[in-house]
């Protein structure tokens, strides 16, 4: 009987550390989302924090894309974190993406992240290979994305707020992206 229990156990304790590698290790709340762009006639962006249910958060947003990207188009990405969340404490953090332009960026980190966290709820267009221009001109849906519930993102984060930058630009092209700011706390389970 008592060999048994102690064989309950072990399993038990296996397959809670399975399960425990198998998921990030944070929670977040978004705070704030905000989008802008300097030419609505070619590039439109509306984005919304949408509560599924209590303590559970996703993103949703419309991208009406209507300009032809081109070897000018740029991207660049910036994290910052604060734990305090005041804007005076928030400091730079190695999770950038420095200027470079689009089309290696949809070859590296659009790959590595973008399309890996947001695929399974989004239309965003999936890439195998090197990327061939164009870039499709069309409406981007991201419906109710919950942030971690794909692969590409961290397992661990450091408690505190998390502010994210994305910035595209380009020559005769609209300047615009978004800024999203996160609390992310330590998941329990």
């Amino acid at each position: 009987m008592y060999s048994l229990c102690l064989f309950a156990r072990v399993l038990l304790g296996v397959l809670l550390m399975q399960s425990c590698r198998a998921s990030r290790k944070w929670d977040y709340e978004p705070i704030s989302l905000k989008t802008f762009t300097s030419d609505p006639s070619q590039l439109k962006i509306e984005a919304k924090i949408v509560r599924i249910r209590r303590g559970d958060f996703a993103i949703s947003a419309n991208c009406e894309w209507k300009y032809t990207t081109d070897e000018s188009t740029m991207v660049e990405a910036y994290v910052y974190r604060s734990s305090s969340g005041d804007e005076a404490d928030y400091k730079l953090l190695p999770w950038a993406i420095p200027k470079q332009p689009f089309y290696d960026y949809l070859d590296h980190y659009y790959k590595d992240v973008v399309m890996r966290t947001l695929s399974h709820c989004s239309n965003i267009p999936q890439i195998k290979g090197k990327f061939q221009p164009p870039w499709p001109v069309q409406t981007y849906v991201i419906d109710k994305c919950v942030l971690g519930e794909g692969d590409g993102l961290p397992e661990i984060a450091p408690p505190g707020f998390y502010k994210l930058t994305f910035n595209f630009s380009g020559t005769d092209q609209p300047t615009w992206g978004f800024t999203l700011v996160l609390k992310v706390t330590t998941k329990l389970w």
